[in-house]
């Protein structure tokens, strides 16, 4: 076979590789990285997933974006963390074992609030929910207030989104 012709096969090969691996990796309509081996075994996980419009975040097993509190302090001590308003943003609760898929166990912890709850935290930072995602992949939440951005993998928060992703995000937000 002429070189030419084994190379090509061998990208053609390689690239029929990776569309079935994306496939595999995708739930087909929000373009996320799909979290089903987290989901599947139950219980609550943090997945590092792709947002079109905020690139790495990190969601639930359910696709649902999870946000960070720039007022929240890094690493809040016990018992003295603020409480946002938990009907529009729910902290996400803390358990004993957090699955985690593509981020990092060793950033994962736990912080106990004034109220009793124990939200969990990503680089110490404590995790939301934001209400009015209404679906999964929605990232409605991403700068709300100056103040309420996505979270990545490694507890930062997401970059703002630029004007023509912002107009994007008012879709699918993904």
């Amino acid at each position: 076979m002429p070189t030419f012709s084994r190379t090509a096969l061998l990208a053609v090969a390689g690239a029929a590789a990776l569309t079935l691996v994306a496939a595999c990796g995708s739930d087909g309509t929000s373009g996320t990285a799909s979290p089903s081996s987290a989901a599947a075994s139950g219980g609550p996980a943090l997945v590092a997933a792709g947002s079109n419009t905020l690139g790495p975040i990190v969601t639930d097993a359910d696709s649902n974006t999870l946000y960070r509190f720039d007022k929240d302090p890094a690493n809040p001590p016990p018992r003295t963390a603020p409480v946002p308003a938990h009907t529009t943003w729910p902290p996400v609760p803390a358990a004993e074992h957090i699955r985690a898929q593509g981020v990092d166990s060793a950033l994962i912890g736990s912080v106990t609030r004034t109220d009793g709850t124990k939200p969990l935290t990503l680089g110490g930072w404590p995790l939301y929910r934001y209400a009015s995602d209404a679906k999964p992949g929605d990232t409605k939440g991403q700068g709300v207030g100056c103040t309420w951005f996505g979270s990545t993998p490694t507890g930062k928060k997401a970059p703002a989104a630029t004007p023509a992703a912002s107009a994007a995000q008012s879709g699918s937000g993904y």
